[in-house]
C-alpha cells in the first residue's frame, strides 16, 4: 500500500489527487489548514477505497513539517509519495498591491513546496525510494506581464523542481513539476488583486476549460510513473509553450500585446488563456 502525503488536499485539485490515489488503494495524509475541508476528503477517500488520516499543516511553518516528519516515522516507517500541493493566487502589477501579498504568496507557494522537499528527502534516500510531486502552474514556465509575484513563486517551484529531479535520481527518488493552465478550482477564491474584477473573470476562464481537476490528477499521476520532469496537462499550455521555446518571436510579440491590455486597464493575468 502506498503512503502518500497530499498538501492542500482539503478542496480542489488537491483532492482530486488524493482520491486518484485512493484508486491505488493508498493510505494518505491530508495535510491542510482547512480541518472541515479535510474532513470532507478523508470522506470521499475511504469511499473510494483507500485509507486516510487528517494532519493540521500550515506549509509556511517549518516546525509543523518537522512534527508531520515524525508523525510519518511513527506511523508509517517511511513515504512513498509527497505531493506539495498547497497553493494561493496573486495578481497585479508590479507597483501595485500590497509587499505583504508578496511574502505571503513567497511564503506559501514557494517556501512551503522547499520545507516540504527538505523535511522527507532524507527519509527517501534512507529508504532509496519515493516520489516527489510539485504543483507548479503554466505561470511557471511562461511570465505573463501583471502577475509578476504568482510568476515568481511558480517558477521558483519548477525551478527546484528541476534541480532535485536530477540531484535525487541517483538515491531512486523521482521528481515531477506539475503544470497546468486553467482548469475548474478554488484557487480564485483566494487570490489577491487590486483589480475588483479579475476573480469574476477568473471564474469565466475557469469554467471554459478543457481539462477538470480530476483530469489534471489523472495526468498528474501518470507522469509520475514514468518519472516525467514537466507535466503540462493542458493541450493550449503545451502549444503556448512550444511557441516559447521554438518560435520567441511569436512568443515576443504575444507578450507586447498582453503588456498593452495590461497599460489599458485589462489585466495581463487574464490576456492569455493558456495561463493559470
Amino acid at each position: 500500500m502506498k503512503r502518500v502525503i497530499v498538501t492542500g488536499a482539503s478542496s480542489g485539485l488537491g483532492r482530486a489527487i488524493a482520491l486518484r490515489y485512493a484508486r491505488e488503494e493508498a493510505d494518505i495524509c491530508i495535510a491542510d489548514v482547512n480541518m472541515d475541508g479535510a474532513k470532507e476528503t478523508q470522506a470521499l477517500v475511504e469511499s473510494e477505497g483507500g485509507k486516510a488520516w487528517i494532519f493540521s499543516l500550515d506549509v509556511r511553518v517549518p516546525e509543523q513539517w518537522e512534527i508531520l516528519k515524525a508523525e510519518v516515522q511513527a506511523r508509517w516507517d517511511g513515504l512513498d509519495v509527497l505531493v506539495n500541493n498547497a497553493g494561493v493566487g496573486a495578481g497585479d502589477r508590479i507597483e501595485q498591491g500590497h509587499w505583504e501579498d508578496w511574502e505571503w504568496i513567497i511564503d506559501i507557494n514557494l517556501k512551503g513546496v522547499v520545507l516540504g522537499c527538505r523535511a522527507f528527502t532524507a527519509m527517501m534516500k534512507a529508504q532509496g525510494s519515493g516520489h516527489i510531486l510539485n504543483t507548479a502552474s503554466l505561470a511557471g514556465l511562461m511570465n505573463l506581464p501583471g502577475m509578476a509575484s504568482y510568476n515568481v513563486t511558480k517558477a521558483g517551484v519548477v525551478a527546484l523542481s528541476e534541480t532535485i529531479h536530477y540531484e535525487l535520481e541517483p538515491y531512486g527518488i523521482g521528481v515531477t513539476v506539475l503544470c497546468p493552465s486553467f482548469f475548474k478550482t478554488n484557487l480564485g477564491s483566494s487570490l489577491r488583486t487590486t483589480d475588483p474584477t479579475s476573480k469574476e473573470r477568473l471564474a469565466e476562464l475557469y469554467e471554459a476549460s478543457e481539462l477538470d481537476a480530476d483530469q489534471v490528477a489523472d495526468i498528474a499521476f501518470q507522469s509520475m510513473q514514468r518519472n516525467q520532469l514537466i507535466c503540462n496537462p493542458h493541450q493550449l499550455g503545451k502549444r503556448a509553450y512550444f511557441v516559447k521555446r521554438y518560435l520567441p518571436w511569436l512568443f515576443s510579440f504575444a507578450m507586447r500585446k498582453a503588456a498593452k491590455e495590461t497599460k489599458r486597464g485589462d489585466p495581463g493575468l487574464l490576456s492569455f488563456k493558456g495561463m493559470q
